[in-house]
């Protein structure tokens, strides 16, 4: 149905950034499965085909096997290594590879399960590589025949199921991302015995966005203890499944200081219209964190603002430790929430943002803007 895009989204946002950075070190890309690294990767080898002899996946056997043999072409320069970390001995592999051909071949090493969670594994990679996250689409990535806001709220970012556009599709795509997610990946990074009980909390996660997580009821859902509850919920952020976003502290407010929001990698799963249009948000904002943060090397946080009292701003950016913008969230164009201006008084936070899905663009004050999804996207600094 929308197959005929899928050329002009090839080049995604991090092509050019990652060829530049592969003329130095090896370069790294994790993200969600599905999310389009393996495109990204043929791109950048300048070939579409599967059987490209400088993509090698560590899942296929046969390229398991040249991958251990060094099979690969002497005449190609870039050789990209897929889910390469399922190799217990992947670092040392990596580091005799670069050590000792860095001046034939660039590698390119991409990953679904976290690959970021298994690098941290040692240092022997240290000042080998630069690392990536690829993120979902969203909307300053659309071409303009494609910047449909209402579609990417509805199919969400992940390429194959908002190309389609189809209903049917996208729930059989939801169905079966889960069961690979939780019966292969899962399978790859922990040693778990009650995977249908993960399976059930990552049934019930999508009706958690929008509020203060509480894992304490999430156990009792499940009927198992805090902890257990507490370290699945990092397992499926290991899987790219899930991410969570801590508070933002202020001197002269009570801020909550251990509650967290959950959001999805795949807000489409997300049942209610304004928990989604939130959840699509944050991860505009993430995507733009992870990349001044990635490329830039600046230090990003995206954090959420809640007092005692529960007035809150659903999220506040933070640049080396420093607020540069705030974002609230709504629907509806019509009324500024009055929170908003409580936490300008308040706070150091620049400028303060409400994002809605209505066309009303209005300036409130110098630090106060209300305007549309699309014009935010637009916006410098967010590219």
């Amino acid at each position: 149905e929308y197959n005929g895009h899928m050329s002009t989204l090839s080049e995604r946002y991090l092509t050019t950034a990652i060829k530049n950075d592969l003329r130095e070190k090896m370069v790294f890309v994790a993200g969600p499965r599905q999310v389009g690294k393996t495109t990204l990767a043929q791109k950048i080898i300048g070939n579409y085909s599967p059987g490209h002899p400088a993509y090698l996946n560590w899942d296929d056997d046969v390229h398991r096997k040249k991958i251990k043999e060094r099979a690969w072409p002497a005449t190609e320069k870039l050789i990209v290594f897929d889910e390469l970390h399922k190799f217990a001995r992947w670092r040392n592999m990596l580091k005799g590879l670069f050590d000792t051909l860095k001046e034939i071949h660039s590698f390119l090493v991409i990953g679904s399960a976290r690959l970021d969670y298994y690098r941290k594994g040692g240092d022997s990679l240290l000042g080998r590589y630069h690392f990536y996250r690829l993120h979902p689409l969203t909307i300053p990535e659309l071409p303009s025949s494609l910047q449909d806001v209402s579609r990417l709220l509805r199919f969400g970012g992940f390429p194959e199921p908002f190309l389609k556009a189809n209903e049917r599709h996208l729930r059989r795509w939801h169905l079966s991302r889960l069961t690979q997610l939780v019966k292969d990946d899962l399978r790859d990074l922990e040693q778990v015995k009650e995977i249908s009980l993960i399976e059930q909390l990552a049934e019930i996660l999508p009706d958690r966005v929008g509020s203060v997580l509480s894992v304490k009821a999430l156990s009792e859902d499940l009927q198992v203890d805090f902890k257990t509850a507490a370290r699945w919920i990092s397992i499926l952020e290991n899987l790219y499944y899930v991410y969570r976003i801590p508070p933002f502290g202020s001197q002269k407010i009570r801020a909550v200081k251990k509650e967290q929001k959950l959001y999805m990698w795949d807000w489409s799963q997300v049942p209610t219209i304004g928990a989604r249009l939130e959840n699509m948000i944050a991860g505009h904002l993430l995507k733009y964190c992870h990349f001044l943060e990635d490329y830039e090397g600046y230090r990003m946080e995206l954090r959420f603002l809640r007092d005692t009292d529960k007035r809150e701003i659903d999220f506040v950016v933070l640049r080396d430790r420093k607020p540069i913008f705030a974002v609230e969230c709504k629907t509806g164009e019509k009324n500024l929430s009055p929170h908003i201006k409580y936490f300008e008084a308040r706070t150091p936070i620049p400028k303060f943002y409400q994002v809605h899905l209505g066309t009303t663009h209005r300036t409130i004050s110098p630090k106060i803007v209300m305007l549309p999804f699309e014009t935010f996207c637009e916006m410098e600094p967010l590219v």
